[in-house]
């Protein structure tokens, strides 16, 4: 795979210097999030297509990107039914969708950006990939942590042998408690049945950026879990089911629906609420999922997991995923010649080395850059644009073939936890598929 610091050596293509066109489908967060991107850099392309079932996203977004009436639709299939209408089709559906819409876009030829997870189940990657190759399309899986800017210095500093030979790699991702509540209690991902599991979800990019800087194949993954706080068993005494009924908690409790929703602010903004009057907020927090007890839901995913690697080589490593810490991740990288420690929101990182004449600490602070996931999401989508415009595939650092094999992984480790058991790697790719992985 080729770095982002070589993807600027192009090669000449008879669409270098062509703008592409894009139909974004799902106009939730991260559907907003690459159509700023596309209305702020209209050298590289414009959207002339939307789909998406709520009015007010689909406004926003089509409004944002001057994307006209008739090209506004409210279901992707009505985009995907017609012949080819775009060069790019930016995937921002909800996971269970992912399958049958990239499968049926790239039949139509297009390339895509495709929101993480590739799908939820592995034999779905696995359609996805088969597709992509059968179509020979362009396709980013969007697993923006290998495109941002602190990881992209770790692992330089790794390919440069700074540390000596990587023995063992540990990563924290914090999710935090309102976080939480919000996106995997309350949330469009709170239930396996509507969406897919906690570690797939939220923390497959983790497993995919920590496989990334390892440089090694995965043999073996365990993983331990559950759910321990937002349960109907912690739920205080007296409480009601929705916040706005009442709730003598309700000045003690963080996750109160009513401090997080009904000014429109913080999380709020995700779903829109600061585009709704107060007396529209107020009817959300007394009528929508949002506004439910987080005691008293139906959610079923974990709060807290850890997995654990073992490497080719013989070098191990910790994935940690919990509600319980502040947003955002650190990362510990141990060689055989010194050791990194990475504040990944913070950009600072820290190569300590054993002996010689640099046994020293040595800082690091990685310049900032724009965008979420502290530029990763603008990298993201710049590289495939880059990759379709200059026909090389190699600006794709996560593409079918290297997603699929990522996320086969992370069904592992679920498996693993789920069935207290250790998964061996070969063995779990041929019980689960018949397939190249």
């Amino acid at each position: 795979m080729t770095d982002l610091q070589t993807l600027s050596e192009a090669k000449p293509s008879r669409q270098r210097d062509r703008a592409l066109t894009f139909a974004i489908l799902g106009c939730g967060a991260r559907g907003q999030t690459f159509a700023r991107w596309i209305a702020e850099h209209p050298a590289e392309g414009q959207v002339v297509a939307i789909a998406e079932p709520l009015e007010d996203r689909q406004t926003l977004v089509g409004d944002l990107c001057g994307v006209p009436v008739a090209k506004r639709f409210r279901s992707w299939t009505e985009v995907l039914d017609q012949p080819r209408m775009a060069d790019v089709v930016i995937n921002a559906l909800m996971d269970q969708l992912h399958v049958a819409s990239a499968v049926q876009a790239l039949n139509l030829g297009y390339h895509m950006l495709l929101e993480k997870p590739m799908a939820v189940t592995l034999e779905d990657c696995i359609a996805i990939d088969r597709a992509q190759r059968a179509n020979d399309r362009m396709v980013s899986v969007c697993h923006s942590l290998r495109y941002q800017a602190t990881y992209r210095e770790v692992k330089r500093l790794l390919d440069a042998g700074e540390i000596g030979t990587v023995v063992s790699v540990d990563q924290l991702e914090g999710v935090e408690p309102v976080h939480q509540a919000h996106s995997f209690v309350r949330g469009n991902w709170a239930n396996e049945s509507r969406s897919t599991f906690m570690l797939m979800a939220k923390s497959c990019h983790d497993i995919d950026v920590l496989l990334y800087l390892v440089g090694r194949d995965c043999l073996r993954v365990s993983s331990f879990g559950g759910l321990k706080h937002f349960t109907r068993a912690s739920k205080p005494a007296g409480a009601p089911s929705r916040c706005s009924d009442g709730c003598p908690h309700e000045a003690d409790c963080p996750y109160s629906a009513l401090k997080s929703y009904a000014k429109g602010e913080g999380w709020g903004r995700y779903i829109g609420l600061d585009r709704l009057t107060q007396a529209e907020r107020d009817e959300f927090v007394r009528t929508s999922p949002y506004g439910r007890c987080v005691y008293d839901t139906d959610n079923d995913v974990v709060d807290h997991q850890v997995v654990n690697f073992e490497f080719a080589g013989g070098a191990t490593g910790t994935f940690t995923m919990t509600a319980f810490a502040p947003a955002g991740r650190k990362l510990r990288v141990h060689g055989t010649h010194g050791y990194i420690v990475a504040d990944i929101e913070e950009r600072k990182i820290e190569l300590h080395r054993f002996w010689g004449p640099d046994a020293r600490i040595q800082n690091i602070e990685v310049p900032a850059e724009e965008g979420g996931h502290g530029g990763g999401d603008s990298n993201v989508i710049a590289s495939l644009v880059r990759a379709i415009r200059e026909e090389d595939s190699s600006a794709v650092l996560t593409d079918t073939r290297e997603s699929l094999r990522t996320h086969a992984i992370v069904f592992a480790a679920e498996t693993a936890r789920r069935e207290h058991r250790v998964v061996e790697m070969a063995d779990f790719s041929r019980e689960m598929v018949n397939s190249e992985l």
